[in-house]
């Protein structure tokens, strides 16, 4: 029962400690391209560790119950096929009268599991600090009058061709009239 508290008392942790961190409310206005309102990168680091930590933990749980029931069944008669010695095996091998896990064993497969996801979350963590880290060097490399661009231009526009309609009422395309002017041609570059 003690464990069990601890267990609540750590996922009470984990889910109220990053709404405690947020900054009350300002009475200057809000905008979208406001950095300032933005939560911090550790915060979203939480937030992200939390997400794949309890994301993980249902197929932790099932892997980590498969391994314990095969643990169950090799020590109780080195797993045998018989109906008799199927009562421990694992989920798709059980016969019926199967025998179900201790208190005990369900709470080490507990702490497996949620260990196992810990894990998973905490790796998770560290590639993307790593890849983080090296997008941030490379920029970071280049020389200081670079520009860094992050977005794809916008495509290209297709030109309109003179049509006959065009033609016989007197109006040009932009490009037709600048080569009849002999001004260079320029690709045209849509607003954003």
């Amino acid at each position: 029962m003690c464990n069990i508290k601890k267990i609540v008392f750590f996922l009470f942790i984990v889910m109220v400690f990053p709404a405690l961190s947020v900054n009350a409310q300002n009475t200057q206005s809000k905008t979208a391209t406001d950095d300032a309102y933005e939560f911090p990168q550790w915060a979203k680091d939480l937030r992200r560790w939390e997400i794949v930590a309890f994301g993980s933990f249902p197929f932790t749980m099932f892997m980590s119950t498969f391994a314990m029931d095969m643990h169950r069944w090799n020590t109780a008669n080195k797993m045998d096929f018989s109906d008799a010695g199927r009562r421990y095996a694992p989920w798709p091998l059980k016969s019926a009268g199967a025998v179900t896990m201790s208190n005990k064993e369900y709470e080490t497969t507990m702490i497996i599991a949620a260990s196992l996801s810990a894990v998973v979350a905490i790796t998770d963590l560290i590639i993307i600090h790593v890849k983080r880290n090296k997008a941030r060097q490379r920029a970071e490399s280049l020389p200081a009058s670079s520009t860094v661009i992050n977005k794809q231009p916008w495509p290209i526009v297709p030109q309109q061709e003179d049509t006959a309609d065009n033609a016989e009422a007197g109006v040009k395309s932009g490009d037709a009239a600048q080569a009849e002017n002999g001004a260079a041609l320029s690709p045209v570059i849509p607003e954003p």
